[in-house]
């Protein structure tokens, strides 16, 4: 059994790191927990984030003009985004450093907490995210207010899996989510009324294998075009669909969870419907999950459309990993 308390639908998790090895049980369950549709919660920061770091990002933002909507920082590349030129040199390098030794210290400790996902995982981006959420005012499809799963428009998956670590650093406010009934349930009721069957047809279609071609041959002239198959291509659709359908964001089950501040927790975004009703002042790390790292497979987004679908909607890991770019 975990070191573990349940809590409004999260499960909290109170022995790490104490308990936590290569080999460890608990991290295999951890794992199973994610994958199943669960939230892991620390009520604390269980990695490196110094209490100065935290209060710079939030003094940084009080003046909103002087910032886009996130900070963004892409850790393959060293790569800040979203400061304003308004910020002074000293505060636009402490800004970026802050974000390097996040990335750093959350993936470490990823490394350790989800041991079957070391080695494996891909590290995606990370953000500082200092709006307040409620009454944003935002056209549907960008709403976070809404249940939905993630996504990426720009970065297809191919069936792996999207893993978020957040942890609020606003030092008073919540911050308030929704949460849905987990994939594998959702996706029996609605994935073939929103059109899966449509997607799936075009997955054989030798239009959409030329595409596909195409946009590989691109890439490795080193244009950004994604690679989108049609496992991205439904998901990108049920992300909007859900946020349309009235009768899904009115009616479906859901779960209130408040988030207090200094904690973090782990969820796959991909897996769990939700939405952030408010809440300000949160940092946020994304890795990508490949299909092979995963402790079960059959709970992943992916194998629950094929199944429904009656057909493969991405290609396997293993000829994914053979193609060129």
């Amino acid at each position: 059994m975990l070191g573990a308390e349940r809590i409004n639908g999260w499960t909290r998790i109170d022995d790490y790191p104490t308990r936590w090895s290569a080999g460890s049980d608990r991290a295999l369950e951890c794992c199973r927990r994610l994958e199943a549709g669960e939230i892991l919660f620390f009520a604390g920061v269980p990695f490196d984030l110094a209490e100065p770091d935290r209060a710079f990002l939030i003094s940084q933002k009080q003046t909103i003009s002087r910032f886009h909507k996130n900070i963004s920082y892409r850790p393959q590349r060293d790569q800040i985004r979203g400061i304003s030129s308004e910020n002074s040199p000293d505060e636009r390098e402490r800004a970026h450093r802050i974000m390097r030794e996040y990335s750093k210290s959350v993936t470490a400790f990823i490394s350790r907490f989800l041991a079957p996902y070391a080695g494996k995982i891909k590290l995606d981006f990370a953000s500082f995210r200092p709006l307040e959420e409620q009454g944003r005012g935002l056209p549907t499809h960008r709403r976070n207010d809404l249940l939905h799963v993630d996504s990426f428009p720009t970065r297809p998956v191919q069936g792996a899996r999207i893993l978020r670590v957040f942890t609020n650093i606003n030092p008073k406010n919540p911050r308030i989510w929704l949460t849905g009934e987990p994939f594998h349930e959702l996706a029996q009721k609605l994935a073939p009324e929103a059109g899966l069957g449509r997607y799936a047809a075009q997955a054989g279609s030798p239009l959409f294998r030329a595409r596909r071609s195409a946009a590989r041959w691109f890439r490795t002239l080193g244009f950004p075009v994604g690679d989108h198959s049609a496992y991205d291509r439904f998901m990108l659709h049920f992300h909007d669909w859900l946020k349309f359908n009235s009768d899904f964001q009115e009616n479906s089950p859901r779960m209130r969870s408040e988030f207090p501040p200094g904690c973090t927790w782990l969820v796959f975004t991909d897996g769990v419907p939700h939405a952030a009703l408010s809440g300000q002042y949160a940092l946020e790390h994304t890795y990508i999950v490949p299909r092979e790292a995963l402790v079960a497979p059959e709970l992943a987004p992916i194998e629950v459309l094929e199944k429904l679908a009656g057909t493969r909607l991405a290609p396997s890991p293993a000829a994914e990993s053979a193609r060129p770019g």
